[in-house]
């Protein structure tokens, strides 16, 4: 993340992303697949860091080695299979949405994980950062499922909707989407126009 100044002096905290360029690896159409889809690549990588399904993929598509692959719902709007994608797609004030995995944040407790109150400090008690009563007694005689209690946190698919496009600088391929997106530095995320 970083900052910028727009036009009337305003400063925009922005996410910058490198979009593209993606390549279109496959076409998926109602008649053969039951749905339409576009399915895009990523990332060119060595062939020996694919396995023999993922290299015979590539290769039905006469494309080169491609580390991440992902299909989108289309409805065909005349890509081909080869053809490259990059930013010129979005343009600026678009809203989009953005997909990705979160940070993981290992085994947390009820406070942090959901936001629970914490009990009272003073006169001896004992019920700091605890979760409280979770269940009945001798009826149901038993937790019911969906409780919510400790346990991982983060490392989730996440998507952050309503993000609007602050600019498009198209010859680095880079966006500047105003807010913040799920994942770490450095991680692979889906942008899509919002619907």
């Amino acid at each position: 993340m970083t900052q910028l100044f727009v036009e009337d002096g305003v400063v925009e905290r922005v996410t910058v992303v490198q979009a593209g360029p993606c390549r279109v690896t496959g076409l998926r159409t109602a008649e053969r697949d039951g749905y339409n889809a576009v399915q895009l690549g990523y990332g060119d990588v060595p062939e020996r860091k694919l396995n023999k399904a993922e290299l015979g993929h590539v290769k039905k598509s006469g494309d080169a080695p491609l580390r991440h692959v992902r299909e989108f719902r289309d409805e065909g709007n005349g890509l081909e299979v080869g053809q490259e994608l990059t930013v010129d797609v979005f343009e600026k004030g678009q809203k989009v949405k953005v997909s990705g995995v979160a940070k993981g944040k290992g085994f947390q407790g009820t406070v942090k994980r959901h936001r629970f109150s914490r009990g009272p400090v003073t006169h001896g008690s004992h019920n700091v950062r605890a979760p409280g009563s979770i269940g009945a007694s001798a009826t149901p005689s038993r937790v019911f499922k969906g409780i919510r209690g400790p346990g991982q946190m983060g490392n989730k698919r996440v998507t952050q909707r309503g993000l609007e496009i602050v600019d498009v600088i198209a010859d680095q391929n880079l966006l500047l989407v105003r807010g913040s997106v799920p994942g770490p530095k450095g991680s692979v995320v889906e942008i899509r126009t919002e619907a």
